[in-house]
């Protein structure tokens, strides 16, 4: 698809949004909470968000959806929110 950097930073970008907006939509979680407690921030989501990017990524690319490039970067994006929401579904 491209060089190897590029994608670590566009996949790195795109979890770390989507954790963001969905700290910020969604609200926290019981997991999440007790987790990080009072003194949680942004960061917690960020890096949920960006563990599940690079899981969808590299998922998409396994089962071949890669296709243009596009699949990889859709695979990153539906990844970070399922891994998002199953991290504040988790009780």
């Amino acid at each position: 698809m491209g060089d190897p950097a590029v994608i670590f930073l566009i996949v790195l970008v795109i979890g770390m949004l989507a954790g963001y907006l969905f700290d910020r939509f969604a609200g926290t979680g019981w997991l999440t909470g007790q987790i990080a407690g009072s003194t949680r921030t942004m960061v917690t989501g960020a890096l949920v968000g960006v563990a599940g990017s690079f899981i969808g990524y590299h998922l998409a690319g396994l089962l071949r959806l890669a296709a243009g490039g596009y699949g990889a970067i859709i695979g990153a994006i539906v990844g970070a929110l399922v891994v998002l929401w199953l991290w504040r579904m988790t009780k």
